[in-house]
């Protein structure tokens, strides 16, 4: 279901705890499983829970629970903008109305040629440096005016 290499990188986060409490890796072990299939179908949860030894139905209560675990498929590039209020103060918003109008979608749509996602976040933490979007779940880009989301959607184009 998982290629080794994945499985292999899910051994070293479950190493980080007691032998008996590997279902604490549960989250380190969705993120992995995610990045290999792009998203997290039912049938790789339940792979993943059974792998840390628990109940399918208690993976699949963590990935619903996160909103940083997709469901559903998405494109090349999941582009997560936070709308909260520090980010909705600070533009959040007009980013994500831009980012809307630029691609063509809105929240939770995927544009037709499959490389861009666009979703809704909640706080990433970095309020400070608003707008910001987060790049599938792992490249944060801060202070998001037209210029450099216009710059974010070229080079993610390529």
């Amino acid at each position: 279901m998982l290629s080794a290499d994945s499985l292999q990188k899910i051994d070293r986060e479950v190493a980080k705890y007691p032998a008996d409490q590997k279902q604490s890796a549960i989250m380190s072990a969705l993120r992995i499983a995610q990045q290999e299939k792009g998203w997290l179908p039912n049938d790789v949860i339940a792979f993943v829970s059974e792998y840390l030894g628990m109940p399918a139905i208690a993976g699949l209560e963590v990935a619903t629970f996160y909103n940083m675990y997709d469901l559903k498929p998405v494109g090349a590039h999941k582009l997560t903008v936070c709308t909260n209020l520090p980010c909705a103060l600070s533009g959040g918003v007009e980013a994500a109305e831009y980012i809307k109008e630029k691609l063509g979608i809105g929240f939770n749509e995927t544009t037709a040629d499959g490389k861009f996602t666009l979703k809704e976040g909640e706080c990433m933490g970095a309020c400070g440096d608003a707008p910001v979007i987060l790049d599938n779940n792992h490249r944060m880009c801060s202070r998001m005016d037209r210029t450099k989301i216009d710059a974010l959607i070229a080079e993610l184009s390529k």
